[in-house]
């Protein structure tokens, strides 16, 4: 549904607006995230501007809640290559909320990048503790790690990354608010077992779903700071499916609990078209009337995918 020119403007205004306030940091493409950033250099990072997109996009307000079925979320799509967002309920596309397992995108690709698997195997050695999971309860590779959405493992990855290393890769893809100051994820209500919690789980590191999508463009896009090696483990890790109304399609599931009750579940991705990569996020939040996850999420995602003319 197209909406009148007037109202067009007030949700581009909207987006802009959060472009500029929301960043935690402008995108420096000479910061590499395979080393630290110099003390010196931090603060300049820290406080240069958001980069804004070279030409307004065309904004599209639409009324996906036949998808939702009353749930309590948002959907974002972003044709990159007409540069042109469809939006439905876009008030909560701006609100910053726990990326949980949809975190594992970045985190791999930082680990890509600077050699962590260097070595020739991904594989990570089970310490044998018994998980609520057992696909966990085995010495895993990096594929089965990302397809399981194990944590155990990615909390690994996240050590060996570092502080330094890590918050300069989120500075350069401008990620949410950046705030990894609850590494070890002490914040989470849901879980104390320091295997199975970080930043990124219920705690420090928040992002919006405008943000996530704007991020998978930075990450996969034409100006991707990473190598061809990385984006090539992260789409076999990633791929969905084959072909969903023309395309392939990636995606990462991701959700988060608080106090055992659902708060967020995620599904984002892209899928790849003949104009260019559309970009989606779709974002449930806590529902009081029905159970909530990003199975959920995945489903409403695909379902969007398929009723958009390719």
């Amino acid at each position: 549904m197209k909406i009148s020119s007037k109202a067009n403007r007030a949700i581009a205004i909207l987006f802009f607006v959060s472009f500029i306030l929301t960043g935690c940091a402008g995108r420096d493409p000479s910061i590499s995230v395979s080393s630290p950033v110099p003390s010196a250099e931090k603060s300049a990072v820290s406080s240069s501007p958001s980069v804004l997109p070279s030409s307004s996009p065309f904004i599209l307000e639409e009324d996906w809640s036949d998808f939702f079925h009353g749930m309590n979320g948002t959907a974002i799509f972003w044709n990159s290559g007409k540069n042109e967002y469809s939006v439905h309920n876009s008030a909560l596309a701006l609100v910053r909320r726990s990326p949980c397992s949809t975190f594992k995108i970045v985190s791999s690709a930082v680990a890509w990048d600077i050699g962590l698997f260097a070595s020739g195997t991904t594989t990570r050695q089970w310490s044998g503790e018994q998980f609520w999971n057992p696909e966990w309860n085995q010495d895993l590779d990096f594929p089965h790690a990302f397809r399981t959405s194990c944590v155990w493992y990615f909390r690994e990855i996240v050590d060996e990354i570092g502080r330094e290393r890590m918050l300069a890769a989120l500075r350069q893809l401008q990620y949410g608010n950046c705030d990894i100051s609850d590494w070890e994820g002490k914040q989470n209500t849901n879980n104390s077992n320091p295997a199975l919690t970080g930043f990124w789980i219920e705690s420090s590191l928040r992002i919006s779903p405008q943000e996530q999508v704007e991020v998978l463009e930075r990450i996969f896009g034409k100006d991707s700071p990473y190598s061809f090696n990385t984006i090539s483990q992260l789409k076999n890790a990633m791929l969905i499916q084959e072909s969903v109304a023309g395309g392939p399609v990636y995606g990462k599931t991701g959700m988060g609990k608080n106090l055992g009750v659902v708060a967020d579940a995620w599904f984002i991705g892209f899928q790849e078209r003949n104009e260019g990569n559309l970009y989606f996020c779709v974002y449930l939040g806590e529902n009081e009337n029905s159970s909530t996850s990003s199975k959920m999420a995945k489903e409403i995602a695909l379902n969007i995918l398929r009723s958009i003319p390719v």
